[in-house]
Formats: structure tokens, sequence, C-alpha cells
């Protein structure tokens, strides 16, 4: 079978003249954890076929399982606070005086403990799925750590001159490393395991193979299967997840159903059609896939990479595969987002008062949209309208002025008096920093939609649910509400297929003015 990445352009997608010169191939982006599955011709069942109905999705397991991502939380968290603690006991240790007052010694710490967030991100140590990786490669990411950070601080304490060495480095890494080797091994990769399941997947093919596939993921690897699709002439046996529909449903349950990532688990001889038209569907909504890595039974014969293969699938990207400016990323949307809302608490707290006593209603506005993968979350913002603005939209959807499913308005009789100079600065836009802080937004990506406007997309629109929403992106530094649907959509297709850290910073520098001006908003 063909790679992902020499697979056709649907027809049925439009390509945007800027997106189509620099398109990249899609890279394959391989997620190692467990056991390989052998081929599906080896393990094809010979039951009488049933009919296959479709069911709800199951909900989401509760417990008292720990909340995704709760080690990793706690595992930054600890590490910050061990720099600080290994800084000043390293110091006291020494025979030094710990001079807290002086101003060098903050600068100091402060650069410890930034220096230890950045190259621990940059080195991807604080990755969700940590527990997976072995424990050797968490040995040896720790130690560049702490070497990298103990340079950078000697360095800083150079530059800033000789009073600085009252902060003493000497005992700083034999102090520090093995209390963070010891937290990491025995404390929060045992948290890591005990969390409940970050991603949803959904399984192509109810055969042996479909069926192993799914106990695989649900015992050994922090995913949940929400469902089976059935193939062309495959039996349903004992799956560990109801069975959704056949094939032909994929469409309609991507469309329906958050979905992080769709595993194709069918015979290449007998399914290669359905396989390929499912490979189309994952590409043209953005959708992460993989696909079986083994067609053949191995007695002795390995893979050269045994990580890149080792749940036995290969597994595909519809955009480039960037985890380290990816992990950049998501550690300037917390900085920034904390800083923001820390600098901006006094602005937040006079809109917050305006709000409040010049129109009937709450401060904030909490409206579903529609995250990563079409994961449905609360985005919150200052009111800008009258309380009942949803019930008045029907009366007014003939005179929408945006095209698509948008509803845009330049005087939209709903909007407040204070509301409309919050809109027009973006100043109702800011409590959305509590969404980035929380992961489920991010400060550059393409604009949450609401549920009813997706519901309207195309196919090839759908994309843009495949990476985290932001506050701003090309859309609002393009003419925002002067341009079409059409055009909009075409921008967070740019964005999405030239993603980089370096495109999110130029993002940023021109949001600024054009939020300062109120360019384009209404």
């Amino acid at each position: 079978m063909r790679p992902a990445a020499q697979v056709d352009v649907n027809p049925g997608e439009p390509t945007s003249p800027t997106s189509q010169a620099g398109s990249e191939a899609q890279p394959n982006g391989l997620a190692p954890s467990a056991a390989p599955v052998v081929a599906s011709s080896a393990l094809e069942t010979t039951e009488k076929s049933l009919t296959v109905l479709p069911q709800k999705p199951p909900e989401a397991p509760t417990g008292s399982r720990f909340a995704p991502g709760f080690a990793t939380k706690m595992n930054v968290m600890t590490d910050v606070v061990l720099v600080v603690a290994a800084l000043l006991i390293s110091t006291t240790m020494m025979g030094h005086d710990l001079h807290l007052e002086r101003t060098d010694v903050w600068v100091l710490m402060g650069v410890g403990v930034f220096a230890w967030l950045f190259v621990g991100t940059a080195l991807c140590r604080y990755d969700v799925r940590f527990a997976d990786r072995e424990r050797l490669d968490d040995l040896a990411l720790i130690s560049i750590q702490v070497m990298v950070v103990t340079v950078v601080l000697f360095v800083t304490r150079l530059v800033m001159g000789t009073e600085s060495w009252i902060v003493a480095l000497s005992l700083f890494p034999p102090l520090l490393w093995p209390s963070v080797v010891l937290l990491r091994m025995y404390v929060f990769r045992t948290l890591s395991v005990q969390e409940r399941p970050m991603d949803e997947v959904l399984i192509l093919g109810v055969s042996a193979m479909g069926r192993l596939t799914g106990e695989d993921l649900n015992t050994r690897h922090r995913r949940r299967v929400i469902g089976y699709l059935s193939l062309t002439g495959e039996t349903a046996t004992n799956t560990p997840a109801p069975v959704l529909g056949t094939a032909k449903d994929l469409e309609h349950i991507l469309c329906t159903v958050p979905v992080d990532e769709v595993y194709i688990a069918g015979n290449m001889l007998k399914h290669s059609a359905e396989m390929q038209a499912a490979i189309k569907l994952c590409e043209n909504f953005g959708i992460p896939f993989a696909l079986p890595a083994y067609h053949f039974r191995f007695d002795r014969a390995r893979p050269i990479d045994d990580h890149a293969v080792s749940d036995g699938y290969l597994h595909f990207l519809t955009h480039a595969f960037r985890p380290h400016q990816m992990a950049l990323k998501r550690l300037f949307d917390i900085c920034s987002s904390a800083a923001a809302l820390l600098v901006l608490s006094p602005l937040l707290v006079g809109v917050a008062l305006g709000v409040k006593f010049t129109s009937r209603g709450p401060i904030f506005f909490r409206q579903k949209r529609v995250g990563l993968h079409g994961k449905p979350f609360n985005m919150l913002k200052f009111r800008s309208m009258v309380i009942n603005a949803e019930e008045l939209k029907a009366r007014l959807e003939a005179m929408n002025e945006q095209t698509g499913p948008v509803f845009k308005m330049k005087n939209d009789p709903r909007i407040t008096r204070i509301g409309r100079f919050i809109r027009k600065y973006s100043i109702d836009e800011l409590p959305q920093l509590i969404n980035v802080l929380r992961g489920e937004m991010s400060v550059v990506g393409p604009r949450p939609p609401i549920p009813s406007e997706v519901d309207k997309y195309a196919a090839w629109q759908r994309r843009r649910l495949s990476v985290r929403p932001g506050l701003t992106c090309i859309w609002q530094v393009s003419g925002r509400n002067q341009i079409s649907f059409e055009e909009w959509m075409y921008l967070d297709m740019q964005y999405i297929d030239h993603w980089s850290l370096k495109n999110d910073i130029n993002l940023i520098l021109k949001t600024v003015p054009v939020v300062l001006t109120g360019s384009g908003a209404s």
C-alpha cells in the first residue's frame, strides 16, 4: 500500500493557490508502545457474519483514576521546587549565608527555573505519555537537563559579576540529579499509568486483528477505544468496544463523534479499496490514522527500529510532525497566558465591573465551542451582548453579512454599549487566556467554531479541527470580518499546512497593532 504522503488529494477539496505551492509530503509520525500485532491474514476468524447496527459510543470511564495529565503537572511543579531547593541548599552547604534580599539571588533562581522548563520542554521530557518511554531514556534526558541548566547558571553568574558568586553551584548537580531521578522513576511514572486515557480512537476492522488491537490499546496504552467499524466480509466477535456500523459510516462517525486517531486494521489484499477510502477521509478531515506494519509472519526477522512499529502500526499525520516545537509552543502558551492574566488583572477587573453595572446578566459568556479533533469545551468571553442574544439571532439571520455558516453583522442590535467597545479592541476575548492555560486553546491557532457552524462544514473544512484552536491566526491579521468565509477557511488551512514556531511568533507580532487599532472588527 502506498504511504499517506503519496495518496492523491481528494478531488472534493479545493486547493488554494497559496497552500498548493508550499504543501509538504506527509511525515511518518510513529508512536511507540506495545508488542507488534501479527498479520490479519493469519488471524482471520471464520465465524458466521452478524448484522452490525449503529450503537452509541461508550461513556468515558469513571472511578478513582487520576485525570489525564495529572502526573505531568505534578512532575513539573515538583521539579521547579527541587531546582530552587537545590540552589539554596547547595549555597548553605558551601558555607555561604542566604541573602534573599539580594536581587541577583532571585535572578539566578529565576534563570534556573526558566532554563529547566525550557530545556525539559525542548527535550519533550514532560510529554504526557512519558510512562511509555524507556527508563534509560528518562535517565539520559534528566542528565542532559541537569548539565545544561548548570552550565546556563554558571554562565549567568559570570555575566552578572563577582558578587553573584554568593550563590554556589558546586553541589547543585549532585543534589538535584538524584532527587529528580528518584521521584520520576518511582512516583510520577507510577502515577502516569494510573491516569485515565488521554485519547479516544476508532478501529476500522472487527476481525481478530481489530479485536486484538483494541484489547492491546485498552490494557497497555493510555487510549480508549470508542468503537469499531466493520469491513466487508468480516465477523464481529467479542470486540472490547461496541460496533458502530460499517466502513461506509466512517464519514458520519467522524462528523459526530470526537476521534483522536483511526486504526485501520484491515487485510491489505481483501480490503484495499475500503482502506484507501478511509485514508482519504482521514486526510480530508485531518484525523491521524494508523496502518498495519505487518502483513506477513516473521520467525526471526525484526524491524531495524523496534520503537517505530512497537504497537504493530505505522502512524500518519496530515501536517508536519514537529514534537519539540509543539512542546515549546505549549510552554509558551502556559507562560504567556499566566503572565498576561497577572499583568492585565486591573483591566480585567475594570471590564468585569463595567459589564456588570451597565447591563443585566452575568459578567462572563460561556459558549460551547468545538476544539481539537471535535472535542467540545466552554469558551469564556466577557459578555458583550444582551442576555437573550441567542434567541434574537434567529430573527436576524436574514441580515447576516458573512458568507457561509458564520453569523456576522456590523451593527448588531444585540451588542451592549460597553460591548461594542470591548469587541472592537478584542478585550472581550481576554478571558480566553484561561482556556489557553487549561490547554483547551492556544495563543495562535484557528478560531474555535460553534457546533452549529461545524455541522455545516464541507468535509475539507473540518481539517481546521486537526489543530488546537487559538486566540489569533492569519484571519485576525488579514481583515477579519472584511474577508469571506471561504477565504477564512483557506487561510486556516494555510496556517495548518505551514505551521512552525517562527510563524506563530510572526502572527503574534502582527496581531498586536491590529488589536490596538481595532481594524477589521465589528
